[in-house]
């Protein structure tokens, strides 16, 4: 049986973009309030009752966040491009490596704009 957790945080940033469309707003400086959610999934461990510790999620996500909260997003090192594609990815690396090893989904969306990502890792 395995189960899954989630943990949601928020992140406001700014960032540039070279787009096909919608181009001219895109290549100046504009931000976003961004909305994140990690989940984890994994067997029930009998000792704790947890597939993890929702408060060493909480901890790991806040490392993730104080990377990009109030940053300007073309400048964190190892996001690349910001778009939400590699935001996703880039949040499912930057969590600490216990925690990585059970991530299954991350989902990053602009709520304002009503687009978002998932990024998923299939369980065997």
């Amino acid at each position: 049986m395995l189960l899954t957790i989630s943990q949601r945080f928020f992140f406001d940033a700014a960032h540039t973009l070279r787009r096909q469309i919608e181009a001219e707003g895109s290549r100046r400086v504009h931000g976003h309030t961004y909305h994140a959610e990690v989940s984890l999934t994994g067997p029930l461990d009998p000792a704790t009752g947890m597939v993890q510790d929702l408060g060493l999620l909480r901890r790991g996500l806040e490392g993730v966040r104080e990377q990009l909260d109030h940053h300007m997003l073309d400048e964190v090192p190892g996001l690349g491009t910001p778009t939400l594609e590699n935001l996703c990815v880039f949040i499912a690396q930057a969590l600490p490596a216990d925690l990585r090893a059970s991530v299954s989904r991350v989902r990053v969306w602009r709520e304002a704009l009503g687009d978002s990502c998932v990024l998923e890792y299939p369980r065997a």
